[in-house]
């Protein structure tokens, strides 16, 4: 089978220009233009021998951090911007949703660009007619449908772009992070139109931040890092290369903290975050068939009332699975004096799948919080299949984020 889209060492280079003396007026601009000063300039190439085939009924998702090269690449395969060097074979009609309002005009009312967006598609009036009922339903403009454009909101012009892209029945379908743009309803609703699109038989290339879609919707990934292609493969799989570099940089991978790095404020002091299991201190990766016991290290300066440490274990997506608070079943911490305390949470054995997680911890009187995880109290935690009993299945027990040991009773009737 020939692939619905072949690329082909794909390259884009901007050129971006530097002028030195900071800002200029009118006039010194005349003056610079005049004596021919010349103005420095630069290369940048946004994406470099990017190559990748997309089987046709495949659906893909792109991910990586900002300033990779998603968009621009996107922006090629959409046609809207020519590649520096390579190529690129396209065997099928493809649409396009990259920004609030792409394709449409803004002083057209809803009804004709309806009509324009379907031809830009290479649609014919007939066939646009035929679905035009389903695209005013599912996009829930239809009090406004001969209005201008220009007088619908963001979220109004992404309604109506989305679902005439998705219900003109393109053979690919290619949709930017605009989905942000949307409210939480919106965006569960597109998620499911784009299931049903890929379950018949039609191309999807997706970007988006939001790795829980991504992995929901998407069979297979790809990962960009500074223009070119870092990974790709299974969605999963590429996601989670994405996000252990990620953590890397942003969390404590040793799961220990060296002693006095966090002051929060005048009255509390973070002295240490251990991480321990059997009483040995674990370093990255820890056993889901042994309990994990967390240790946090702490000075009060004063006495606090109702001081709180909470933490949220999160799955590789940036989910909180569950939250603990320190004080939950200890009502005798409510009023804390001063002095160093240390704090110890246990969590059982073949709770936490072998999967990666992050760990976040907070502290705060009550519910504001003194110290956030952003100044570095997030570990990136790997769990591995270690337990006796998820071995004997095979791997069976990694479906999910948790997968805990749960009793059973048998009775024979």
């Amino acid at each position: 089978m020939q692939p619905i889209l072949d690329i082909q060492n794909i390259s884009k280079k901007f050129r971006i220009q530097h002028e030195t003396g900071g800002y200029l007026s009118l006039r010194d601009r005349m003056t610079k233009a005049l004596t021919f000063n010349s103005v420095k300039t630069e290369d940048f190439w946004a994406l470099r021998d990017v190559s990748f085939q997309v089987q046709p009924g495949e659906s893909i998702g792109i991910i990586g951090r900002n300033g990779a090269g998603k968009s621009t690449l996107l922006k090629i395969l959409s046609k809207i911007t020519p590649p520096t060097e390579g190529k690129i074979i396209s065997r099928g009609r493809t649409a396009s949703l990259l920004e609030v309002g792409t394709g449409f005009h803004p002083e057209l009312t809803g009804r004709e660009n309806i009509f324009f967006n379907g031809s830009l598609l290479g649609m014919k009036r007939m066939e646009i007619a035929a679905k035009f009922d389903e695209i005013v339903d599912f996009s829930g403009v239809e009090k406004f449908l001969d209005t201008p454009l220009k007088h619908y909101s963001s979220g109004m012009q992404l309604r109506l772009a989305f679902a005439v892209a998705a219900f003109l029945e393109p053979e690919i379908l290619i949709i930017d992070e605009v989905l942000a743009v949307g409210d939480a309803e919106f965006q569960k609703k597109c998620l499911g139109k784009m299931e049903d699109v890929t379950k018949g038989g039609r191309t999807i290339l997706f970007v988006s931040h939001n790795m829980q879609a991504v992995a929901s919707l998407c069979k297979k990934g790809i990962c960009i890092a500074n223009g070119r292609i870092e990974s790709m493969g299974p969605v999963g799989a590429t996601i989670e290369k994405y996000l252990q570099k990620s953590n890397a940089g942003q969390s404590h991978g040793g799961l220990t903290i060296e002693p006095n790095t966090f002051k929060a404020d005048e009255d509390f002091l973070l002295l240490d975050i251990k991480f321990f299991q059997d009483s040995k201190k674990v370093m990255g990766t820890v056993e889901n068939g042994k309990p994990l016991q967390v240790e946090v290290r702490y000075q009060l300066f004063n006495k606090l009332n109702r001081f709180r440490i909470f933490l949220d274990v999160c799955d590789q997506w940036g989910g909180v699975i569950f939250r603990s608070f320190h004080d939950e079943d200890n009502p005798d911490v409510v009023n804390m004096n001063t002095g160093e305390y240390l704090s110890r949470l246990t969590i059982p054995a073949n709770l936490l799948a072998p999967i990666p997680y992050e760990f976040k911890f907070h502290f705060g009187i009550h519910n504001v919080r003194m110290m956030e995880p952003t100044e570095g109290v997030a570990f990136a935690v790997n769990v591995e299949q270690t337990g006796a009993y998820n071995k004997g299945y095979g791997g069976l027990h990694t479906a999910g984020v948790i997968s805990p040991v749960l009793p059973w009773e048998i009775i024979r009737r």
